[in-house]
């Protein structure tokens, strides 16, 4: 298939409307604050088929294309975008932050993705009614439903702890180091999920899934993570700044995406678990961290959370059973297991909650999970729905109940 005139036309037109119509919306919504991802999937709702769709479908048929280059074009351009989302969740994670809490942090990391994950994979196995899916997947929805009640987002849940200026706090770096371990494993059990898919819900090859997941994993966190610690200063003193750490970073980003999707993973696992080598580094300079984060999420993270609503129609397929089921499941789940696990480790009743409260935030995380769940054909776009209207609203609930909770130290 040759890309034409017509398709460079057409995907630069998409682009640029969909990049400068979500920066004057988040910025609005910053105003009334609202997560600027929130703003983002309001501009697709927008843009796509539920608004613009149904006002001019000839109009969104010329922008947005559903087939042809310029289709395969923005497709790939929001696959890039999703992996260096990842790429940045990862930099955000500090593996020692869980080693330096103690008991609090440990048993809440346990019981906060130990009991959503047992509590919603039960949900499905149990109560499959509740739910649309081809039966001979069975375990892998329960596997992904059961995943999805457990992540929380560790980029939303850094912000609301410092808005509410606890980031540094007991509670805070609690709830912090609970979120990495829910998020690194929750990310290494969905790409063993997505390799289940290719053996159409079979167990036949999960050890080798198993094996190779936990392989990468260790030899990048082991390894890996060493070689870019004693690499970084010579990068970013004998090279062109910020220009040779940025390359490096994104270069090493997309070369582990890539061994990991050739290995029957998805590349977003190699991104997240090379965001988590790199960011970890004590070499790698501040002002550096923060320009790769503000190039991918002010430039790509846009494109990636606009093109979701540009995939599903949001009025048609918005069902409110569904979305209550997942929003209750989702609330209680993680409250009941994150607050246990705080109250166990010795906090109090309200810090405890407040605990639960702030790993409840799933943010783009969550989003992301139900695209690529979406993309492999696992859920519908109904089940798709019902994830990001739990992922805005858990979202936007964290901070002021969190807030309601917690008592000063």
């Amino acid at each position: 298939m040759k890309f034409t005139h017509h398709d460079l036309f057409t995907l630069l037109i998409a682009i640029g409307t969909m990049l400068i119509v979500a920066r004057l919306i988040s910025e609005l919504g910053k105003k009334f604050k609202l997560p600027g991802v929130m703003g983002e999937l309001i501009v697709g709702i927008l843009l796509g088929p539920t608004i613009l769709g149904s006002i001019d479908p000839d109009l969104f048929a010329s922008i947005f294309p559903k087939t042809g280059a310029t289709k395969i074009a923005l497709d790939g351009i929001t696959s890039l975008a999703v992996i260096m989302l990842l790429f940045v969740a990862g930099m955000e994670v500090q593996l020692q932050i869980v080693l330096k809490q103690g008991k609090a942090a440990i048993y809440t990391s346990l019981t906060s993705m130990v009991i959503p994950f047992t509590l919603g994979f039960c949900t499905v196995w149990f109560v499959p009614e509740w739910f649309n899916f081809d039966n001979k997947y069975r375990l892998v929805y329960a596997l992904f439903f059961g995943t999805a009640m457990a992540i929380s987002a560790i980029p939303v849940i850094v912000k609301i702890l410092m808005d509410l200026n606890i980031y540094k706090t007991k509670v805070g770096m609690t709830v912090i180091a609970a979120a990495i371990f829910d998020d690194l494993t929750g990310w290494l059990l969905f790409s063993f999920i997505l390799s289940l898919m290719g053996q159409e819900g079979e167990v036949t090859n999960a050890w080798y899934s198993v094996s190779m997941i936990l392989g990468f994993g260790l030899f990048m966190l082991l390894i890996g993570r060493r070689v870019i610690d004693k690499a970084l200063p010579w990068v970013q003193t004998k090279l062109s700044w910020p220009g040779g750490v940025l390359s490096l970073s994104l270069g090493l980003c997309f070369l582990s995406a890539a061994f990991t999707e050739s290995i029957g993973l998805h590349a977003i696992l190699g991104a997240f678990i090379t965001g988590i080598a790199f960011g970890d580094s004590v070499h790698l300079h501040e002002k550096a961290r923060e320009i790769i984060h503000q190039f991918v999420t002010n430039v790509f993270a846009p494109l990636f959370f606009v093109s979701l609503g540009l995939k599903v129609n949001f009025i048609e397929n918005f069902d409110l059973t569904l979305v209550t089921i997942v929003l209750f499941l989702a609330v209680v789940c993680k409250l009941v297991g994150a607050s246990l696990g705080a109250y166990m480790g010795g906090m109090s009743k309200r810090n405890a909650i407040a605990v639960g409260f702030g790993l409840n935030a799933r943010g783009a995380m969550e989003i992301i999970l139900g695209t690529l769940a979406l993309n492999a054909g696992l859920i519908d776009e109904k089940m798709f729905v019902a994830l990001v209207v739990m992922a805005l609203i858990t979202s936007i609930m964290s901070g002021p109940l969190m807030k309601r909770f917690i008592e000063p130290d």
